[in-house]
Order: structure tokens, then C-alpha cells, then sequence
């Protein structure tokens, strides 16, 4: 059953007009974490939704929800994406694959000194035979990113090549060469589809014993599928947001979901959005009215929420898209104060760091509500 949710369009901010510098702060390098957790559920967890901020576990989360609550998840897979190789001359290159297109082509980023010509081929490191043939840019001449046909002797698919050959594609601020552990701990319990560059990070600190445990209380389970690009990482520009073009993603939100989205509604539970990227998927179903497609949504303070009661999500980076759309979410202020006291208390920041939970502001559930 398909469930159609109202199409709105984005809200245009109310009150204080936010610039780039309003979402900047300091950070000390060392809380920025190069490793996960040794556990899963052993990192820390920032409960936002009281007057003043509480200190958990995030293996306390089943005492934070409730029965016929709604917890729904990305299941994106990440792709072994980061190839490397050399050009003809001897060169060396670096790509990070962004979309697997069909017919043995990608659409990549590159690392390069100098960029090859159209036509020229790439050998890539792991095996005789490997190699990327550069097509031109992608989406269109003007594209960021580079078309490349992946090819070995054995007419394997790109998955199964960058499978074989690739590396795990960790986040800039992670300084060490991928290992064994970023293969098994930067990938959620139930990643499902290949095709993001980048984690759903939130989802990462629950194992299958925590599932089962929210599961056996009476909270539900529903899945999303958004690929994270390497956009995410990408640095805001312009110091007037509205000035900023976000990147493309692709999303599904399937007929299952939509249907415990609105079971839940009618029972009276919260829907608890598990990462941004969830929450850039259901926003978009909601404004567009397409449970499939591309979205280059951008929430800012100011933005009417329809389908997110809870939030749970990880630390950001400064004067990044995500701590605008947290400030969306939960109110700039409260927001601001709840990363000055996890600074204070060292917790661990960014995508192998520690979560919080917020709540959907009350003026923004207002509005929602049609009060």
C-alpha cells in the first residue's frame, strides 16, 4: 500500500536570518575519534530531549523509547569505493567512486596531479589487467565528477571489482589507511543495498542483541535506503546559506515503510529517525510526494519537519549542512549548548564518535500539527 504524504514546499526561515559562521565552533583534535568504540552500544550518548542535557550509554536507548514507537533506519551499504592506480605516464591516481551507472561504468572522483585525457586508461592497483578508461565528465560536460569504464580480464561488474580491489572509503578527518576493523565496524549491522561512499553513522552503534532487545519491547523497525555520497563531506562556501547548492543522492522509501510510518501515526507512536540521512529521506518524500528518486533537499533553521519526531545522530562537523539541519531540528540555541557541554565532557565527534538524541522542536511540532 502506497501512503502519500502532504507535498509542501520548503519553509523559508522565520526569526534570525543564520550565516555560515553561526554553525562554527572549536573543536580539540584529540576528540576527534580515529577508531570506533570497542563495542557498538559501549559509545556514549548525549540524551538532548530534557531541560538540561543528560549523560548515557547508548546501550540505554530502549529506556529513552517507548512501545509502538517507530525506529527507522538506512540500510545503504557502503562500497569498497577508493580505487588507486596510475596513468600511462606513470602517474598516480586516486578515485573514489561515487555511482555505479550500468554497463561496467562509474562516476568517480579524482585524485590526480595532472588529469588525463579523455580515452586514456588507468591501471588499478590488484590485479593484471585492471584498469578505468576515462569517458568524459558525469552528469554532463560541466559535471563534478569523472565517467570511467571499469574493466579486467575476467569481465567482472564493479562491484565485485572494487569488492575485490577497493578500500574502505573513511572519512577525510580519519587519518589512518583502512583495516580489517573499518571493513566490519564502518558498515551498520543490516547494511543491505551497496552504493553509499560514506556511513550512515548514527545506525552504527546498534548490534543485532540491542534490535532485539527495542524489538521485544514493542518498538518497530522500518528501513530507508539513502546513498550517501561523498557530498556530505563537502564544505559550505558561502557564508549566505541560501547561496549553497547541495549534491544529489539517490533514495527509496518503500511501500513497507510507508505503511508502518502511518500505522505508527494512528497508534499515537514517534517516529525516531535513526542519522541525517534518514531524515533527508523522509523530508523528501514529504515535500516531493516521490518515494524514489534524487534529493539535494537542504534543511536550515526554519524548515518545517512532517514526518520526524526523534532524532538520534552523531557529532558534526563545523559549519557543515548537518549541524544546520540538527539546529533545524531540535532550535539553534539548545543545539549550540548541547555541543558546548559534549565538548566539555569530551565526548567523541564525527563518524567513529559518540550520538545523541534530540527532539523535534515544540514550535516546529506546532506547526506540523496544524495548532
Amino acid at each position: 500500500m502506497s501512503i502519500t504524504p502532504p507535498v509542501t514546499q520548503s519553509q523559508p526561515p522565520s526569526g534570525p536570518v543564520f550565516t555560515l559562521a553561526d554553525f562554527d565552533f572549536e573543536l580539540p583534535a584529540e576528540l576527534i575519534a580515529q577508531h570506533p568504540a570497542a563495542e557498538r552500544t559501549a559509545a556514549r550518548l548525549l540524551d538532548g530531549t530534557h531541560t538540561s542535557p543528560v549523560d548515557r550509554i547508548f546501550r540505554e536507548l530502549p529506556g529513552l523509547l517507548q512501545p509502538g514507537d517507530l525506529l527507522v533506519f538506512n540500510d545503504t551499504r557502503v562500497i569498497k569505493a577508493r580505487l588507486f592506480g596510475e596513468k600511462p605516464t606513470g602517474g598516480k591516481v586516486e578515485l573514489l567512486i561515487e555511482r555505479v551507472l550500468g554497463g561496467n561504468q562509474v562516476a568517480a572522483h579524482m585524485r590526480v596531479s595532472k588529469k588525463p585525457e579523455v580515452g586514456a586508461t588507468i591501471r588499478l592497483s590488484g590485479e593484471a589487467g585492471l584498469c578505468a578508461t576515462l569517458l568524459g565528465r558525469w552528469p554532463d560536460a560541466d559535471g563534478p565528477l569523472f565517467r570511467f569504464v571499469l574493466s579486467n580480464d575476467h569481465g567482472d561488474d564493479p562491484y565485485t571489482l572494487m569488492e575485490r580491489h577497493g578500500h574502505v572509503p573513511l572519512p577525510p578527518y580519519i587519518t589512518h589507511a583502512d583495516a580489517a576493523e573499518d571493513a566490519e565496524r564502518y558498515q551498520t549491522v543490516f547494511a543491505k543495498h551497496p552504493g553509499a561512499v560514506a556511513a550512515p553513522t548514527a545506525a552504527l552503534h546498534f548490534d543485532q542483541a540491542l534490535l532485539d532487545q527495542l524489538a521485544a519491547m514493542g518498538v518497530q523497525q522500518a528501513h530507508v535506503t539513502l546513498h550517501v555520497g561523498a557530498g556530505t563531506f563537502q564544505p559550505v562556501k558561502t557564508e549566505n546559506l541560501s547561496e549553497h547548492r547541495m549534491h544529489s543522492e539517490w533514495y527509496d522509501v518503500p511501500a513497507l515503510t510507508q505503511q508502518a510510518i502511518a500505522d505508527c501515526r494512528a497508534r499515537g507512536g514517534r517516529v525516531v529517525a535513526v542519522g541525517t540521512t534518514t531524515v533527508r529521506t523522509l523530508e523528501s518524500w514529504a515535500q516531493s510526494g516521490q518515494a524514489c528518486g534524487e534529493t539535494q533537499i537542504f534543511i536550515t533553521p526554519g524548515f518545517t519537519f512532517q514526518m520526524v519526531d526523534l532524532l538520534i545522530t552523531n557529532f558534526h562537523l563545523p559549519k557543515s549542512t548537518l549541524m544546520m539541519l540538527v539546529s533545524a531540528f531540535s532550535g539553534y540555541a539548545p543545539v549550540m549548548s548541547l555541543y558546548r557541554h559534549a565538548i566539555a565532557q569530551g565526548y567523541r565527534f564525527f563518524s567513529y564518535g559518540d550520538a545523541m538524541l534530540l527532539a523535534l522542536q515544540a514550535e516546529n511540532d506546532t506547526v506540523r500539527s496544524g495548532k
